[in-house]
């Protein structure tokens, strides 16, 4: 079973997730839990796709207009969260994909604390059945 595990973290405010204002030794803890997740998914033969995301100020939502030329919308300051990276894991469970957000979910943040971020999990469809 596929499932996307999806860290959301929170935008703006004074809490936690504001990366660009942690100290050099709280950010490379930061990564290197980060690195060290994915390395234990992968050698566990778990791990599919995952990346970390730029920041939502980057972010635009493109539409086709009637002649096919791009229509652009956004930056949203109105959401009080944003996809800050994800993850697509291959795990036999359910509880599985459940258990490896709730390890994403405690990544080190300023002075080491747990974030307890929020980390949305779904399962990713498959396809219709081919016929062999």
């Amino acid at each position: 079973m596929r499932f996307m595990l999806m860290m959301n973290a929170p935008k703006g405010g004074t809490e936690g997730w504001h990366i660009n204002n942690w100290s050099p030794e709280d950010f490379k803890a930061h990564i290197a839990f980060m690195m060290s997740f994915n390395k234990t998914l992968t050698a566990a033969g778990e791990m599919i796709a995952g990346e970390g995301l730029a920041s939502p100020a980057e972010a635009r939502v493109i539409r086709a207009a009637s002649d096919g030329s791009p229509i652009t919308d956004g930056v949203f300051p109105e959401s009080k969260e944003y996809l800050a990276g994800f993850w697509i894991v291959e795990v036999d469970t359910p509880e599985r994909a459940w258990q490896l957000a709730a390890q994403i979910s405690a990544a080190p943040g300023p002075g080491g604390a747990p974030l307890n971020m929020a980390v949305e999990v779904r399962q990713v469809m498959s396809g219709p059945p081919t016929d062999a």
